[in-house]
């Protein structure tokens, strides 16, 4: 870096190339810090999503092993055997925690949509093989289910035919059963669903799969590693796992609840040979035979390693310690905002995560007001709410958070968003009838966030 530089000047722009004299190491760490400037603040729990932190300790540990094996690639168990065994260890664990029998097995994915992607894929080449008369396969999967499911059913070529849910945001078996035809191949159960953290009726759904013949996926990536010890720690639960007869599949994020390292997930499957149709092989390639067990070729060893570390060093009773605090604090915010004024929870969450919509103001204004004072909470729609995703290392910020969410709420009693503020524009989007306009503002958003000249 030049003495005229600062570390603000070496930053991704319009007109960003590779500089012709490298820079020093040093130089490049420094503009990064200085580029991180204005992320969420996920270290002193300021967000409500997409980091799941618990402990330094843990952070720490995770970091080291996964640099163990940072050049490591899992693409060939004959070249890297250790991460084949980490990987089959991280998978045997998985399944033993959710109940899975012993016929069972699974892959370790890059995260929750690469391992429901995966489910999908499974589900098709398993209705191409026991029910070839199919042409136009269907998958039933509630209003509520994650959209990586419909991003599954795009790439697969399946038609989604969406469940509606009852009043407390659990999807309807009895919909369930008036939609399901002899195109469907595959049944969906959320435990929990992320919008309401609520566990959706698995045992329902799954003996409503069972009874015509076909598939069913409990996709438990956000509590796939938290419900099994909430479980043990005394609060009653419907049955989600494998214990529930016709559950024929789960996914789990390890890098959720799990605490490891982005990006590490378990597709699990009842039996191998059910497993047998994620795969895809190549025999017929001049560079040799060629297998792959998911979606990715190459297959980093730090996540695997991070992974498999990281539940042996916690451990069940880590996890407990761990599940308990969280439960906990999820408790205390739940009722916080139960006792604001004019605020109320969607549901009766099951865990962990949960929205909260209002009465006499915009959701959405609120959620602007708390960004002005450092909290980053996720809008919802449908209807308008706010999203709440607790972890451990919430717990030190529950009494700052709520008295700010009750000034808050006070402030904006009986207001309505202006016009051009990012609230009235998301609660504009949300009522449109035509969602087609509103796919296209997505788009629109999505190719702005390239820098211009970007080609």
């Amino acid at each position: 870096m030049s003495p005229a530089q600062t570390p603000s000047e070496i930053s991704i722009s319009a007109a960003a190339r590779i500089p012709e004299e490298g820079l020093a190491a040093t130089d490049v760490l420094a503009a990064l810090e200085d580029c991180r400037q204005h992320d969420a603040d996920w270290r002193n729990a300021r967000t409500w999503s997409l980091v799941y932190h618990a402990e330094d300790s843990i952070l720490d540990l995770v970091k080291e092993a996964h640099s163990r094996y940072f050049c490591e690639n899992a693409l060939n168990p004959l070249a890297f055997p250790s991460l084949k065994r980490l990987e089959n260890e991280v998978v045997q664990m998985t399944a033993q925690m959710l109940n899975a029998p012993d016929t069972a097995a699974g892959t370790m994915t890059s995260g929750g949509s690469e391992s429901l992607l995966m489910a999908f894929k499974t589900a098709r080449e398993w209705a191409r093989a026991h029910h070839p008369a199919i042409h136009e396969p269907e998958v039933l999967l509630p209003v509520t289910a994650h959209p990586a499911m419909l991003k599954a059913a795009h790439y697969f070529g399946l038609r989604a035919v969406h469940v509606p849910v009852d009043a407390g945001f659990r999807a309807s078996a009895g919909a369930a059963a008036n939609l399901i035809t002899d195109r469907t191949i595959l049944v969906i159960a959320s435990a929990p669903a992320y919008p309401h953290g609520v566990i959706d009726p698995v045992s329902d759904l799954a003996a409503l799969a069972s009874q015509h013949g076909i598939l069913c996926h409990v996709d438990a990536c956000l509590g796939g590693f938290l419900l099994p010890w909430v479980e043990k720690l005394g609060r009653p639960l419907p049955p989600f796992d494998f214990r529930v007869p016709g559950v024929t599949s789960m996914s789990a994020d390890i890098h959720k609840y799990g605490f490891a390292a982005k990006g590490a997930s378990v597709v699990l499957y009842r039996t191998r040979e059910l497993r047998r149709h994620q795969f895809f092989t190549y025999p017929d390639w001049p560079g040799g035979l060629y297998g792959s067990p998911s979606m990715a070729g190459t297959r980093p060893g730090g996540a695997i390693a991070a992974a498999w570390s990281v539940m042996c060093h916690l451990g069940e009773a880590g996890y407990l310690r761990l599940a308990r605090v969280t439960l906990e604090t999820t408790e205390a915010l739940i009722a916080g905002v139960r006792a604001i004024p004019g605020l109320y929870i969607l549901g009766e969450p099951d865990m962990s995560v949960f929205a909260f919509a209002a009465d006499d103001l915009d959701v959405y204004l609120l959620a602007d007001a708390m960004e002005v004072r450092g909290w980053k909470l996720d809008r919802q729609q449908r209807p308008p709410s706010l999203h709440v995703m607790v972890t451990p290392n919430h717990a030190s910020i529950v009494a700052p958070f709520l008295a700010d969410l009750r000034e808050c709420a006070a402030e904006l009693a009986g207001t309505h968003p202006a016009p051009e503020s990012a609230a009235a524009m998301y609660g504009m989007l949300g009522a449109v009838p035509g969602r087609d306009q509103v796919d296209a503002f997505i788009l629109d958003f999505m190719d702005s966030l390239d820098a211009p000249g970007v080609r």
